[in-house]
Order: structure tokens, then C-alpha cells, then sequence
């Protein structure tokens, strides 16, 4: 008797361990399965876009230890429209930003000004590999005036204006994770002729209004999460020309965190490098920082 009740009560422990074990095996292939699908978007065009709203303020009154009131805004457009197949993949970002800020007794200045879009055309390869096509246009809204001298202007809407295309291979993990090697790139710089009246502009020779240039190109993008609510965004761009200084490589990388604070509501850090030898020689660096208003669609 007592081995019959011995051996009973093992069976029960063992189908007891083994169910445990399979609802184990099935809630990990469930998690599994909802992450893939988080990650794996339906075939067909996709849209979303992001209108952010960003204002800043300091105000001073009779404030010994000095200080300057100043109000400042900046408003953003970032929308996405692509399209996905077992065998294509063409993706599609609009970025705009336009900025001013204002000091007591003074006039309204710029602040950020920026029209970018870009299009990527990939037939799948192997893997993450996608045989590609892609292409660039970069321009801003408004004059630009020289920062030693206000009332000199040395840029303005589609001056200048900049426009790449060629094939390539693009790597595409997911929609936040992917990039694009272009070796064959034709880049074309366009400026209004009375901003080469006197000297080059923006690689333009004096008397030009356009300057091609032939090189490789590399776009990278890179979205992810720091931690709960905050995310971080990565945009990269490299270009070098072959035909002239291909050591002088262009550089314009983006970085925007975003810190959500309720489904509106978020604090906004923007950080952009650019060089471009052929505009500055150096380093230019955008920072803007403020509580957003974020509206998607």
C-alpha cells in the first residue's frame, strides 16, 4: 500500500513539474510572439508624423544680478510615409523646423531653419540587405543674414538647396534601426546668382548658380528607448566628393531626445553638428532645449 501511495504521489509531482513547465514554455512563446508582431509591420503604406511645439521664456525684473528677458519658440514637423512588401521596402521622412527668438530691444532673430526630406527605394537582397535607390533634398524657409554683420544676407529659401541621389545597399532591421551605403552619389548645390556676384557661396564658384559633385554617401537612423517615456533619435549623414578634397568628409548628425511627460506634454533636447567645408570651415552646432507640445497624426 504505502508503495502504491508512494508512487501515486510522484506521478502527481512529476505532471504537476511538466505542466509548470509547459505553461512556462507557452507564456514565453506568447511574450515572443507579441514582440514580433510589435516589431513586424503589415504589408502596405504606413503614415505617422509628430508636430511639436516648443516654447521657452525667461522674464527679469529690476534683477541685480543682471539678465536679459528674452522669449523664444520653435515649431517641428516630423512625418514618416512608407511602404513595406515580402519583397520592397521604400521609406519616406519629412523633417522641418523653423525657430525664433526675441530679446528685449532687440529685433526678432532665426533660430532654426531647416526643410529635409528623404526617400529610400530597397529590393530585398539577403537578409537585411536591400538593393537600393535613394534620394536627399535639403533647403530652408527663410534669409539667412551673416552673424558679424545682420544686415548682410547670405542665404534664403532654395538658396541654398541641395539634392543627392544614387544606388546603393541598404541595411534595414526595423523602421527605428537601419542604413544606407551609397558609393555612386551625384550631388547637386544650388544658390541664387546674387550670392555669387562677388565670390563663391557654399561651394558655388563666383558667377555660378550650381556646383555637381560625385562621391559616396552613408545615412544611418537609430531610434531608441533610454528607459520609460524617454526615447533617443539618431540621424547620421556622411558625403565625400570624389572629384575634389575626398579626405574633407561632411558630416551632419542630429540627436533628439524626447521626455515624455504625458501623451502632450514632453521636454525636447535637439543637438546638430554639421560640417560642410564648403560653408564654414569648423564645427556648426545647433542646440535647442524646451517643454513641447507634441500632437500626432
Amino acid at each position: 500500500m504505502k508503495r502504491i501511495l508512494l508512487t501515486i504521489t510522484l506521478l502527481i509531482s512529476a505532471n504537476t513539474i511538466f505542466s509548470q513547465e509547459t505553461d512556462k514554455d507557452r507564456l514565453k512563446r506568447t511574450e515572443e510572439a507579441v514582440d514580433k508582431l510589435k516589431e513586424e509591420k503589415p504589408n502596405g503604406w504606413s503614415k505617422k508624423g509628430t508636430f511639436t511645439l516648443l516654447a521657452n521664456q525667461a522674464s527679469f525684473t529690476n534683477w541685480q544680478a543682471g539678465g536679459q528677458s528674452n522669449i523664444s519658440g520653435n515649431i517641428g514637423l516630423n512625418y514618416d510615409i512608407n511602404y513595406k512588401s515580402d519583397n520592397w521596402t521604400w521609406d519616406n521622412k519629412l523633417i522641418s523646423n523653423y525657430g525664433l527668438s526675441k530679446n528685449s530691444g532687440q529685433e526678432l532673430v532665426k533660430t532654426d531653419d531647416r526643410i529635409e526630406f528623404n526617400s529610400i527605394l530597397g529590393k530585398k537582397a539577403k537578409g537585411y540587405w536591400y538593393y537600393s535607390a535613394f534620394f536627399n533634398f535639403r533647403t530652408q524657409f527663410d534669409s539667412g543674414f551673416d552673424p558679424k554683420n545682420l544686415n548682410v544676407k547670405i542665404s534664403h529659401f532654395f538658396s541654398p538647396a541641395y539634392f543627392q541621389i544614387g544606388p546603393g545597399m541598404l541595411w534595414k532591421k526595423s523602421d527605428d534601426f537601419k542604413f544606407n551605403i551609397a558609393p555612386l552619389t551625384s550631388r547637386l548645390i544650388v544658390v541664387h546668382p546674387h550670392f555669387t556676384e562677388f565670390g563663391s557661396s557654399f561651394g558655388v564658384e563666383r558667377g555660378d548658380s550650381s556646383r555637381f559633385e560625385f562621391g559616396a554617401s552613408f545615412i544611418g537612423y537609430y531610434k531608441f528607448k533610454l528607459m520609460e517615456n524617454i526615447t533617443a533619435e539618431n540621424i547620421l549623414s556622411l558625403y565625400t566628393n570624389y572629384l575634389e578634397d575626398p579626405q574633407n568628409v561632411d558630416l551632419d548628425y542630429t540627436l533628439n531626445i524626447v521626455m515624455k511627460i504625458n501623451k502632450t506634454l514632453s521636454t525636447n533636447i535637439a543637438f546638430q553638428t554639421i560640417y560642410d567645408d564648403n560653408a564654414f570651415r569648423g564645427f556648426q552646432i545647433r542646440e535647442v532645449i524646451g517643454l513641447g507640445v507634441n500632437f500626432g497624426f
